[in-house]
């Protein structure tokens, strides 16, 4: 089932925390809200799901305006970043509780019941209270109490945040292999950009309530169309360096100045990834500022010119805090961003 936002916007009193945001999950797809605390994505989720008022645009699900309607109306379910679970019942009871408040049938609530016990593999959990399970456990429930509603749309906000990461790693593979089984569509909020590329069809990055870029994983890690984009995918993530800085600005002129218009480049930030950059013999000079070994590779930290950027090497290397290294990148590694608008400029 299809999600639209159209231009929606939320404010309190002068504050706008989401403005004029538009993006569509299509039907069966995975969608990720992703950007840094304080960006509105929660509070978009709140909006889909009919926890707050809109202060303008519009919300369709399945082709139908539900902008007005109630939560109970939009046929979702919602899994929150607590577990939310009620602490007096069983793993059974939490799950069918919303089944048997709407009065369904019980011959029916005992068939779903049983096929998200399997599906989450909680069969032998299931009279247990919730003080007695782990927190992937209890996570699982939590899931299930949203599957078991059969709703054909699922919104989850920052639901991993509370468990460790080799949980993490686990529960994301479990909720991406359930939601493409079951073919529902799911809109999932993360600050975490390792969730968002492993698990998402679609990614919208958002910054300061607004929408900065809407891509796939691929697309949004190989052509970032800001320069925030570029700060934020990546990890480590993109660096930036200032053609102002004569080193930088030397080696331009080397690799890729031919087809710029004359005297251009100063206006523009050089983009490159950690993993494009190599240590050699000749290049752009760099003092060592920091070294970091995290077994199959090496993070080296150190300053170009006026800016700090990050180098990643396979295996260990290790430096002194002042040696002096050279750094050099293939060019078509390259991305430029327009210094005063931050938006990607293609040469």
């Amino acid at each position: 089932m299809q999600i639209e936002l159209n231009d929606i916007s939320k404010a309190w009193g002068e504050v706008k925390a989401v403005d004029r945001v538009s993006c569509t999950a299509d039907a069966s797809e995975l969608l990720v809200m992703l950007g840094p605390s304080g960006c509105g994505k929660s509070t978009i989720l709140r909006l889909i799901a009919g926890l707050e008022t809109l202060s303008g645009g519009a919300i369709r699900i399945g082709g139908r305006d539900v902008t007005q309607l109630p939560p109970a109306k939009r046929n979702i379910s919602m899994v929150f970043q607590s577990y939310a679970l009620f602490p007096h019942l069983n793993v059974e009871e939490n799950i069918v509780f919303g089944l048997k408040v709407r009065r369904l049938d019980p011959a029916e609530r005992k068939r779903r019941m049983g096929r998200v016990a399997e599906l989450l593999g909680l069969q032998e959990l299931l009279h247990r209270k919730p003080a007695e399970l782990s927190g992937g456990q209890r996570q699982r429930v939590a899931l299930g109490r949203a599957i078991v509603s059969e709703a054909p749309v699922c919104l989850m906000d920052e639901p991993l945040s509370n468990l460790d990461a080799k949980l993490r790693h686990e529960m994301r593979r479990e909720i991406r292999s359930l939601q493409q089984r079951l073919g529902i569509t799911m809109i999932y909020v993360t600050h975490d950009q390792i969730e968002a590329m492993t698990m998402a069809d679609k990614i919208v990055l958002l910054n300061a309530g607004h929408v900065e870029q809407i891509a796939s994983p691929e697309e949004l890690y190989a052509r970032p169309a800001t320069r925030f984009t570029a700060g934020f995918i990546g990890t480590p993530p993109m660096n930036l360096l200032s053609l102002r800085d004569a080193d930088v600005s030397d080696w331009f002129q080397t690799h890729l100045a031919a087809g710029f218009p004359a005297g251009f480049h100063p206006l523009l930030l050089l983009g490159v990834r950690p993993e494009a950059m190599r240590l050699a013999d000749t290049g752009v000079p760099a003092e060592v500022m920091g070294f970091e070994y995290l077994g199959a590779d090496s993070l080296i930290t150190c300053k170009i010119g006026s800016s700090e950027c990050i180098v990643r090497q396979e295996g260990k290397v290790r430096f002194a805090t002042g040696d002096r290294i050279h750094v050099t990148w293939p060019a078509a590694e390259t991305h430029f961003f327009e210094t005063e608008t931050g938006r990607r400029w293609e040469p």
